[in-house]
């Protein structure tokens, strides 16, 4: 089967004083969603899973609807942060030297309600899961930055990482996935749907 992990789309800054942020998608992520939606829809999609945050579920609503599919939330791909009370856009961090970049490049972890580990090892059994159910089928699955790279960190026989490249916003990453246990990467942080359009693609390219 061939499984597409895909980042979500732009969501809006929020920052609040208690409980989890959640943002929805700004105008500028609508947009690219409905670009993905587009893109992949010279392509056949058996089944779409998103995580439950409110960013993964709005990018994968146009997805799911140009293929006529029901979107399956599952809360093992859900991100570090899912509880959260701040999103703020890595682009913005990064431009304002925020000190959360500068723990972002540290890759520190002390502040967050898993281990990398338990997040890491979350994340993977959650996609093979889904990957046991599609024998044969193409399958998309909308997430996360930290998702992606937790799970092709352990596809690419590197499971320490768990931010070894950036995903860009809607970016496709395709695994091929054997029912005999083989994994490979197809490719990585695929954004063509996006180039030459105007809208953000994230922190590397236009």
């Amino acid at each position: 089967m061939e499984l597409l992990l895909i980042r979500h789309a732009l969501p809006v800054r929020r920052e609040l004083v208690e409980g989890a942020a959640d943002p929805e998608l700004s105008d500028a992520g609508v947009a690219q969603a409905e670009r993905l939606a587009e893109y992949l829809s010279a392509e056949a999609v058996h089944a779409i899973y998103a995580s439950p945050l409110r960013r993964a579920v709005q990018t994968a609503e146009p997805v799911a609807t140009r293929f006529g599919l029901a979107i399956i939330e599952i809360d093992g791909i859900a991100e570090y942060d899912r509880l959260s009370s701040e999103y703020v856009p890595i682009e913005e961090l990064r431009a304002s030297k925020d000190h959360r970049w500068a723990k972002l490049l540290a890759d520190d972890w002390s502040d967050r309600p898993e281990t990398k580990l338990e997040f890491a090892t979350r994340v993977h059994d959650a996609v093979e899961q889904i990957i046991s159910g599609h024998r044969g089928e193409n399958v998309a699955v909308v997430c996360h930055g930290g998702v992606i790279n937790a799970y092709l960190a352990r596809v690419l026989g590197t499971p320490d990482s768990t931010s070894f490249f950036y995903p860009n916003y809607t970016s496709i990453n395709r695994v091929v996935a054997s029912s005999a246990g083989q994994r490979q990467v197809l490719t990585i942080n695929e954004t063509g749907h996006l180039r030459g359009t105007g809208l953000p693609i994230g922190l590397y390219g236009k």
